[in-house]
Order: C-alpha cells, then sequence, then structure tokens
C-alpha cells in the first residue's frame, strides 16, 4: 500500500508542452547585380556610295580666272582652298575635268601659240631665274612675281587642274607719280569660249567660273542644245545676262565660303 501512495498517477503527470522545433530561416542572400552591359552598335556593312551621275555625261568646269578672281583675297573677301574647291565640284557636280585659263608675262622667251603647246612652266621657271640674276632691281621685281604665279599654277595642275595659261600682253600706263606702270592681257575669253564649243559632245553640262557677260552668248547657245548651264560667281561682279542664264544654278561665291575658305 506504501508503494502505491508514492506511485504517482498518470493524470497527476503535469504536462509538459513539447516545444515545436524552430524553423531557422536560411539567410538571405542577395543575387548579385548584374550590369547591363550596353551592346556596342554592330559596325554596318560598307555600302558603296551610291553615284547619283550614273549613266550621265560628266560636267566640265571653266575658270575665268582673271574676272573671277582679280584682286585675290582682297577682292574676294577670304582666301581660296583650291584643292577643297576641286573636291566640291567634283563631288557635288560630277565634275570631271576643270580648265583653269589665265595670262602670264613670259619676258623674252621664245613660245608661240601657233604650235599648239602649252607654255612648258618648268623651262619658262629656268628661263626667268637666269633673266633675274642679271636683271636691275626693278625688272627683278617684276620676274619674282611672274616666278610666284608659275609657282601657284604648278601648285593647281598638280591638283588636277588643266592648266590653260597663255602669254599675256604687256602695255605701259602712268601711275599718279607719272612712272610708268605695266598692264598685263591676255584675253582668255576665246580660248574658253573655243573650249566649251570644241568639247562640247563629251559633257552634259558647264560649271563656269566668270561673271563677264561676253560669255552669254555661248551660254545660252550650250542651254538651248541641252547643256546644264551652272555658273559660279560673285554676285556683284556678274553681268545681268549670265545670272539670267543661269537662274537657280547660280551659285554666288560668298556662300561657298564655310566649304572652300583657307
Amino acid at each position: 500500500m506504501a508503494f502505491s501512495f508514492f506511485m504517482k498517477r498518470k493524470g497527476d503527470e503535469p504536462e509538459v508542452k513539447k516545444s515545436e522545433p524552430q524553423k531557422i530561416q536560411p539567410p538571405k542572400i542577395q543575387p548579385p547585380k548584374i550590369e547591363k552591359r550596353i551592346q556596342e552598335p554592330k559596325p554596318e556593312r560598307h555600302k558603296p556610295k551610291v553615284n547619283i551621275f550614273s549613266g550621265k555625261k560628266p560636267v566640265f568646269c571653266f575658270i575665268d580666272a582673271s574676272n573671277l578672281f582679280w584682286g585675290g583675297r582682297a577682292s574676294m573677301g577670304f582666301g581660296i582652298d583650291y584643292k577643297k574647291l576641286l573636291e566640291h565640284i567634283q563631288n557635288e557636280y560630277n565634275v570631271d575635268k576643270v580648265f583653269y585659263y589665265s595670262g602670264l608675262r613670259i619676258f623674252d622667251f621664245e613660245y608661240s601659240i601657233l604650235d599648239n603647246k602649252a607654255i612648258d612652266l618648268a623651262k619658262l621657271t629656268e628661263h626667268l631665274k637666269e633673266l633675274q640674276a642679271k636683271s636691275d632691281e626693278k625688272e627683278s621685281l617684276l620676274i619674282e612675281k611672274t616666278l610666284s604665279k608659275i609657282n601657284f599654277y604648278q601648285i593647281l595642275e598638280g591638283y588636277g587642274y588643266t592648266m590653260k595659261i597663255k602669254p599675256a600682253k604687256v602695255f605701259y600706263d602712268e601711275d599718279d607719280e607719272n612712272n610708268e606702270k605695266p598692264m598685263l592681257k591676255a584675253n582668255c575669253d576665246v580660248d574658253m569660249t573655243f573650249d566649251m564649243m570644241r568639247y562640247m559632245e563629251k559633257y552634259s553640262g558647264v560649271l563656269a567660273m566668270t561673271g563677264d557677260g561676253d560669255f552669254a552668248a555661248v551660254l545660252s547657245y550650250l542651254k538651248s542644245h541641252g547643256r546644264s548651264v551652272t555658273i559660279f560667281s560673285r554676285w556683284d561682279r556678274t553681268a545681268k545676262e549670265i545670272r539670267t542664264i543661269a537662274g537657280d544654278n547660280f551659285v554666288d561665291f560668298g556662300r561657298l565660303r564655310p566649304i572652300i575658305h583657307q
């Protein structure tokens, strides 16, 4: 009996709450930031430039230098980069040949226009340097001007211009101090007109750099025979007839300044 006294009844045992196992939350792992790579644009395949002039005859350019560029930088208002000018008219106007007409004092250099040959500028340079070595100061300065022109013409020739240089005739006038002043005249208008006509079947149009009204007749003729006529000149130095013939195809040199200035 005593034993049973000490025995606890099953119902008398305190209930022990079983603790539920805690759920261990795994540490939050931040996913690595994936930087968006900026995809560089794929290089485009080279596409050949479309030639809008394909199938057409080229344009020939004729430059009346004595009319257009008389006075140089002081007259134009800016210096011209003749390489840029050439590239511009080739790219924008389908120009194939560029003829540059001007005169040059050759002193006593042996040359005849009847030989139908261009003046050999290299030989003329040699001749003038020999002449300059035995000239007085006044004549030496005149020769130096011619040598400077020759150097300029040779640069243009190197760019791709076709030089049409003829001997200039010398006339003398008096300055304000009654000193004789040589005046040069080459009369290149006839040569330029002749070339416009004789090459007519080889081009679809002309780009004439002149404002001289003497060219109105030949330019009008070319236009009436299906040739386009574009004029590059200075508005204030261009004859009304030339502007009329060109119409919308007149380009004032002032507009070209951002493209061709030195």
